[in-house]
């Protein structure tokens, strides 16, 4: 039987289908979590020091793209696996690699967002002349930005990208490709469904300090909400209402944000400049 007529006969409404292909293929989900573990002791690693707070300098490409790649991994494994083991659980190619080519596309599209990331921020650092410095309007674009983010979250695009990774079943129908190749295809697809997701929750963690531990791990809970927990509005809501509580307090108050790290303010430990 096709993996479409499997999803025919079980329905392809909501996250049930995902965690019930988690209970079968625990060894390939244990093997992801096992995957954003290391990514997660090797971000801290490389990330150590290195936290300027809100529009911290990215360093060279290579050296970002490097960090960003394990940190998405990291970040994304955990709420992508039922999809994964949904995908594995459907395919009638029981290699082992392919829901690993499944996984790596989706990473792929995540790195494509992190070199569109980076040309954004080095374009408007030789444009604008430092204009995001925190003595400038850095303070202020990082609040707006916080605060753009949180309307995003109840916007219709919004709701619509979220259904997608809130539906896994949906949307291996929907985009079904057999063979290695079409794992990478599927993967890749999902992975842009998940950026027209969480876009404006990543422009959030560079608003906060792309290079902080703390944030990075506040924005990766926030997303694995999202996708996981079976009250969807309670879950966009509730990251709505954090992220317009920290645009108001970055702006207003920043010294009482817990975890941020204020530029000037001492709280930066000393280091070398990285290079643009």
């Amino acid at each position: 039987m096709s993996a479409p007529a499997q999803g025919r006969r079980t329905g392809a409404g909501g996250l049930a289908p995902a965690f019930a292909a988690v209970r079968v293929r625990l060894g390939l989900v244990a093997a992801l979590f096992a995957l954003a573990a290391v990514g997660w002791w090797w971000t801290v690693r490389q990330m150590q020091g290195m936290d300027q707070g809100p529009w911290t300098g990215l360093g060279t490409l290579g050296w970002f793209l490097g960090v960003w790649v394990v940190m998405m991994a990291a970040m994304m494994f955990p709420s992508v696996a039922p999809t994964v083991a949904l995908y594995s659980r459907l395919t009638r190619q029981r290699s082992p690699l392919s829901p690993l080519l499944f996984a790596a596309g989706y990473v792929v599209t995540w790195a494509g967002a992190g070199l569109v990331a980076f040309t954004l921020a080095a374009s408007v650092e030789r444009i604008s002349g430092g204009v995001l410095a925190w003595d400038r309007a850095g303070r202020w674009v990082a609040g707006v930005t916080l605060l753009v983010a949180a309307g995003y979250e109840l916007s219709p695009l919004k709701d619509v990208c979220l259904g997608k990774c809130r539906s896994p079943l949906g949307f291996l129908l929907g985009a079904w490709r057999d063979g290695r190749w079409g794992a990478l295809r599927m993967g890749a697809q999902h992975g842009a469904w998940c950026v027209g997701c969480c876009w404006a929750l990543m422009a959030s963690l560079f608003a906060l300090g792309v290079m902080s531990v703390a944030w990075t791990a506040l924005v990766a809970g926030l997303i694995a909400l999202e996708k996981t927990l079976p009250w969807r509005r309670v879950a966009t809501y509730g990251t709505a209402v954090v992220l317009l509580l920290l645009g108001v307090l970055l702006v207003a108050a920043p010294d009482v944000v817990p975890g941020l790290t204020v530029p000037g303010s001492g709280q930066v430990d000393e280091m070398e400049p990285m290079d643009s």
